[in-house]
């Protein structure tokens, strides 16, 4: 689906994960732990707190839908980001 024509109501990408970060995990599944370690860590850095805290004040006031177009839903940013805002490691 293209971004246009997925009718979101915000497009948070300062709560992505940082251009370095994601080519240096590039989907390797065998370097997801290191992967969600550093992505944890960049949540609360200066470039992408501002964004997070909105992400998780958005849910906690209602339904909140994450997106990504990665096929390996384990191994990727949305589960890290998903269980960062529900608190669940």
């Amino acid at each position: 689906m293209r971004k246009e024509d997925a009718h979101v109501d915000e497009w948070l990408q300062d709560v992505a994960p940082s251009t370095e970060l994601r080519r240096w995990y590039g989907h390797e599944p065998s370097r997801f732990p290191e992967f969600r370690r550093r992505y944890l860590a960049e949540l609360g850095d200066s470039g992408h707190r501002r964004a997070a805290e909105h992400l998780r004040d958005l849910a906690g006031h209602g339904e909140l839908t994450l997106l990504t177009a990665t096929r390996d839903l384990g191994h990727s940013q949305a589960a890290v980001l998903a269980e960062w805002l529900t608190g669940n490691p």
